[in-house]
């Protein structure tokens, strides 16, 4: 599956979002790429207070923060797989 990670620097829940995909169990089956939502207007308006967020780019579902490794491990293995 691939993700997008959207994010921001210096925020520190990004990095615990991170954290958890990396450790998550699943790190295997997820591919990932960070997005930075400062350097584009239309993602900082869309995320900027939503970050981190997560976004698969199969089916478009999004996981916004908060959540936990448990929220997570159970949203990916919902997503559709390709």
């Amino acid at each position: 599956m691939k993700l997008y990670l959207f994010s921001t620097s210096a925020c520190h829940l990004c990095v615990q979002a991170e954290t958890m995909l990396q450790t998550c169990g699943l790190s295997a089956a997820v591919d990932y790429q960070v997005i930075e939502v400062s350097e584009d207007d239309a993602l900082l308006q869309r995320y900027g207070i939503r970050i981190p967020v997560l976004h698969d780019t199969m089916s478009t579902q999004e996981l916004d923060w908060p959540f936990d490794s448990l929220q997570l491990h159970a949203w990916l293995t919902r997503l559709p797989q390709a």
